[in-house]
């Protein structure tokens, strides 16, 4: 009979290094992933404060001499910016409310009800998926424009977004990891399944309302081709097409225009920025199954 022995005290500090090794490289990996993701972004930031544009490594570094925010002041100025970012919102917004609200019906009833013909809506939602917007944006145009006379309108711009394939899937997936237990117990008492969804399912799966709620926003406050081909009016327009349309003509560009493209690309990120700053610690997956016992 074999008596195990313990690890010395040799042999347990013998395996510390490799984990430390392992530890350091894994963070140096995370830190070039970082650098590298985040780099063109302080490239754009960089060029809109330049005043005149430097495109070598020296340039890179902020040099105090050459910083300016007149970049800023000439896009303000050449454009309207405080109605296009207006517009941007009402549209984002209400794409947002859309999304969440048909998605979460869709996806409950994707994950939770039984119907017939269940499995081929579920196909069909993943078909959307494979089809790339563009080919859609034809008979969209001809559906939105000519048929329903919805030109020049925030409806117009809407509706195309309106449900969002990608949050249908995020919330069927996440009331697929509720126990069924819940919903069942809800119907023992009386619920209905409207009842479920709002005050039993919704406030489970708030990690995945956020989560939709930042995909939606980068999608419509950054659409630029079906708003443009939407309307013409420049009162309607949101930021990203106003930001396309402005004129690089203007003596305030002269010196490096690039800057002033540069500076309306920075304050049509910084929103997204913004929402995702304030969101990401958010990102963290609800202990579902703590909400029943044993």
């Amino acid at each position: 009979m074999t008596i195990p022995t313990q690890p010395t005290s040799k042999e347990t500090n013998s395996s510390k290094p490799p984990r430390k090794i392992g530890a350091a490289i894994r963070f140096l990996a995370l830190l070039l992933g970082s650098i590298t993701a985040l780099f063109p972004f302080y490239t754009m930031v960089m060029g809109a404060l330049q005043k005149k544009r430097d495109t070598s490594l020296v340039g890179m570094l902020p040099n105090a001499s050459n910083m300016t925010l007149d970049n800023f002041a000439g896009v303000n100025k050449t454009i309207d910016l405080g109605r296009s970012m207006t517009n941007s919102l009402i549209i984002t917004l209400a794409v947002m409310l859309c999304t969440v609200v048909f998605g979460l019906l869709v996806g409950y009833a994707l994950a939770v009800l039984k119907f017939r013909g269940q499995g081929l809506v579920f196909a069909l939602v993943l078909l959307v998926q494979a089809i790339p917007f563009q080919l859609l944006m034809i008979p969209l145009y001809v559906m939105i424009v000519r048929y329903f006379g919805l030109a020049d309108s925030y409806l117009g711009m809407v509706l195309p977004f309106a449900i969002n394939s990608v949050a249908v899937l995020i919330f069927r997936q996440y009331f697929l990891q509720i126990p069924k237990d819940i919903f069942d117990a809800a119907r023992v008492d009386g619920a209905s399944e409207v009842r479920i969804l709002v005050s039993i399912a919704a406030p489970l799966v708030r990690p995945a309302i956020l989560t939709a709620m930042l995909v939606t926003f980068i999608g419509p406050w950054n659409e630029f081709l079906w708003p443009f081909l939407v309307t013409k009016n420049t009162e309607l327009q949101p930021l990203a097409v106003t930001l396309a349309n402005f004129s690089q003509a203007n003596s305030t560009f002269q010196e490096n225009p690039m800057g002033a493209v540069l500076a309306g690309a920075c304050v049509l990120a910084l929103p997204a920025v913004i929402l995702f700053i304030i969101f990401q610690r958010h990102f963290t997956s609800a202990n579902l199954g703590s909400a029943i016992k044993g």
